[in-house]
């Protein structure tokens, strides 16, 4: 009995002190630090960096290709015998030839044009690194307003929390004092397991935002907020001033010019090419038909004459994909124009309904006031006041909801303008 008592009492203290352990401390940024973070760690834009890289690479073999060239060689020669003709040995049983080539398209008209289009895909390659930059900015925005909007949801129910629990314990004196009903009490203890389970879910609801937070910036655990930002709307330009700032637009363009280029460049599929090459030769030894030291100039020119149409084909094709990409450009246009507008009127709407919900939030807490008061007074049933207490609640929860809705509004305007981020 005394050693079952003792790992009792052994358990007891050691589960306490499991739960008064406190969970580390978690990491709060600001919106500016998240962002940067998210942008400078995340893989998928760790990921777009590298096609960058590619077409750097794709850049230097069409330049190289336009470029002087320089190729070495060494062959051996071993006979059965060695050959003679009248005592003079004319192929000797080993012979090594050591031979070079220098080279330079002196008229590449095709190779040129494709360093053009290379140099037009490092450009593609980092205006889609810059786009991807701005949709990883805006997805740790998005889920840094989701934080703070769930922790206004939690501290409006536990505000309920608390008023319930009030009422809940005043039902009670008053049934101990038996001048209340059971009935109340339940009405009331109803009301607070209602509001606790609210309160569960908006708990839950922070912290897989956090841990949502904290994948997105690559932290090893969930990260909280550390304030609430300001958006501060800038004056909105002409159209040609804020689409030259949106990434995606100007990702488009650039696709739609380099996509022309290749087009157009299609002629210089026609153009004649030549080739100039400096061929230097030693033979050791050397025979009676060969030198041992030798050399030659060769200038190889090339027309295309006759293909079957295939030279036709591949520029269809390549107007089509031209086609295709100024039809995007278009559309994307088109979008963004959209965008904004819906953007400004979510705005001015969206403040509008914060202030009015506000009000009414203000409005439904003074009811739930002057309820409780009359309540207590005898002039009315606690059905009136669990009433009040879920409109106020409710109230509350609406404001909270539209106060995310305007930070929602702004963050896609700016992102709209091209504004976000800086």
């Amino acid at each position: 009995m005394v050693k079952a008592s003792t790992l009792t009492l052994i358990a007891t203290l050691f589960a306490g002190t499991l739960h008064a352990q406190t969970p580390p401390p978690m990491e709060t940024l600001t919106l500016e630090q998240a962002v940067e973070r998210a942008i400078k760690n995340n893989p998928t834009f760790a990921q777009a960096t590298q096609d960058i890289l590619r077409a750097e690479g794709l850049l230097q073999q069409a330049r190289a290709a336009t470029m002087p060239f320089i190729t070495a060689g060494v062959s051996s020669l071993v006979n059965s015998t060695e050959r003679r003709f009248d005592d003079v040995v004319t192929s000797p049983q080993t012979q090594a030839t050591l031979s070079a080539q220098v080279g330079m398209p002196v008229l590449a008209p095709s190779r040129w044009a494709a360093k053009a289009q290379a140099q037009d895909q490092v450009e593609i390659a980092n205006l889609s690194t810059a786009d991807a930059r701005t949709q990883i900015a805006v997805s740790t925005a998005q889920a840094y307003l989701a934080i703070i909007a769930l922790k206004r949801e939690v501290e409006v129910t536990q505000r309920a929390l608390e008023t319930s629990q009030a009422h809940l314990d005043y039902a009670r004196r008053r049934l101990e004092a038996g001048a209340g009903t059971r009935v109340n009490e339940l009405r009331a203890g109803q009301e607070v397991s209602t509001n606790e389970a609210r309160l569960e879910t908006a708990q839950l609801g922070v912290r897989r935002a956090q841990e949502a937070l904290g994948v997105l910036i690559v932290s090893d655990g969930p990260a909280d907020t550390a304030g609430d930002p300001v958006f501060v709307i800038p004056p909105i330009a002409d159209e040609a001033g804020w689409m030259a700032l949106r990434p995606d637009i100007r990702l488009f363009t650039a696709d739609e010019r380099a996509a022309d280029r290749v087009w157009k460049d299609s002629s210089k599929d026609w153009f004649p090419t030549a080739i100039a090459t400096f061929d230097p030769q030693a033979i050791v030894p050397a025979s009676i038909f060969t030198s041992a030291r030798s050399w030659r100039f060769v200038v190889t020119f090339s027309q295309p004459v006759f293909d079957s149409g295939q030279r036709r084909g591949v520029k269809r094709v390549r107007e089509a994909n031209y086609n295709v990409s100024r039809l995007a450009l278009t559309g994307l246009q088109t979008q963004a124009r959209s965008e904004v507008r819906v953007a400004q009127e979510t705005v001015r709407r969206s403040e509008r309904a914060l202030a009015n919900l506000r009000s009414a939030a203000d409005q439904a807490n003074e009811v739930l006031k002057i309820t409780t008061f009359a309540f207590e007074a005898g002039a009315t049933t606690n059905l009136e006041v669990i009433d009040a207490q879920r409109q106020a609640r409710d109230a509350d929860t609406s404001a909270v909801i539209a106060e995310h809705v305007v930070r929602r509004s702004q963050l896609d305007l700016l992102t709209a303008l091209g504004r976000f981020p800086q």
